[in-house]
Order: structure tokens, then sequence, then C-alpha cells
């Protein structure tokens, strides 16, 4: 009888993600996957199948960290339009601990590397960029419908703008900038979209 595969999941998925987010899908080999997360080959492939899955998996804990931060501060009924948004870019860039924030952002990292060719992978990372749209598309509504979004801009375009200064922002951040800076590039974006 085979032995139970035993290892802490929440650990190798944290150690994984870590992984994939400081040197991308490609320089995250199986052999350096398995000495970060401490397992082995076999443990590997029956648990995860490949590396490909391995990483969607990944991605999906690293998404939920996300909807995690956009119902803390977009989907939060106690803040109004703006203070979602701002608190938004501070849980999500500026304020992030320095160790993360200096990684970027894993779903930009990957969208800028070769990982983005594999079609259902795309679909992935897509998926979570247009939930971070969709939430700030429905608080940006909720600001014009207050009088409070710039004339002649409306919610879609703001969401886009907000979209590029988040993804600017996070390969500033990797780049070193600092948690400072960052917030003055915030605070621009959220400046030239409000009433």
């Amino acid at each position: 009888m085979a032995r139970p595969i035993e290892y802490n999941e929440a650990e190798v998925l944290s150690r994984a993600l870590e992984q994939f987010w400081r040197e991308g899908y490609e320089a995250s080999s199986v052999n350096k996957l398995l000495a970060v997360c401490n397992i082995n080959r076999g443990t590997l492939y029956n648990s995860f199948t490949d590396k490909n899955t391995f990483f969607k998996i990944v991605f999906s804990y690293y998404n939920e960290m996300l909807n995690g931060q956009i119902a803390a501060t977009l989907k939060n009924p106690e803040l109004g339009p703006w203070e979602s948004i701002a608190a938004f870019f501070d849980v999500a860039a500026v304020n992030a601990p320095a160790a993360q924030r200096n990684l970027g952002c894993l779903i930009v990292n990957s969208l800028c590397s070769n990982i983005n060719y594999d079609s259902e992978i795309r679909r992935v990372l897509r998926a979570s960029l247009n939930r971070m749209r969709k939430a700030l598309v429905e608080r940006l509504r909720e600001a014009e419908a207050k009088g409070r979004l710039k004339k002649g801009v409306n919610e879609y375009l703001a969401a886009e703008v907000l979209m590029n200064t988040l993804h600017g922002i996070r390969v500033n951040s990797r780049n070193g900038k600092s948690a400072r800076q960052l917030k003055s590039l915030v605070n621009h974006a959220i400046g030239s979209l409000k009433k």
C-alpha cells in the first residue's frame, strides 16, 4: 500500500507563489519548485499533475488574496466610492509589505512573460483583471451618480485609467520606487478623475 502524501498545502502554495511571483513561470523550473516547496517530484505530479496545472492552482491561491483585498475595499459598503478606490490601491500595492511590493504583480509579470502565449493561462489572467475592473466600474458608477466623477469621463474610461495606473505602479514598485512615490502617483491618477 502506498504511503499517503504528507505536506502542508497552504505552505507549499505560498512558497510556490513566491517563486512564480519572483522569477516568473519560465524561470521557475520543476527542480526549483521542488526545492522551494520542499516536496518531491512524486508529490508534485500526484497532487498537482504538472507545472502548468500547478501554476494555475497557485494563481487561484493568489486570486483568493486579491478577492479578499477587493472585498475589504472596493466592495466595502461603509466606504465611499473614492475612499474605496484609494483603499484598494493602498492595500493592493502602496502599503503591501516591501518584500511583496518589490515583486510587482503576478498578473502583470505573467502577462509580460512567455506564459501569456498559453491561451488557458491567458484566459485565467484576464478573468482576474476583469474582476478588478468590474469592481472599479461599480464604484465609479456610484461616484458618477453622486456627481463626483469628472465631467466628460465615464466609469469605463476611468476604470481603464485606474487599471493602467495599477499596472504602472506595480511595475514601478518592482523597479524600486518607494511607497511614498507610488502613493503620489495613485493620488494624481485619482485626482485627475475625481470631481
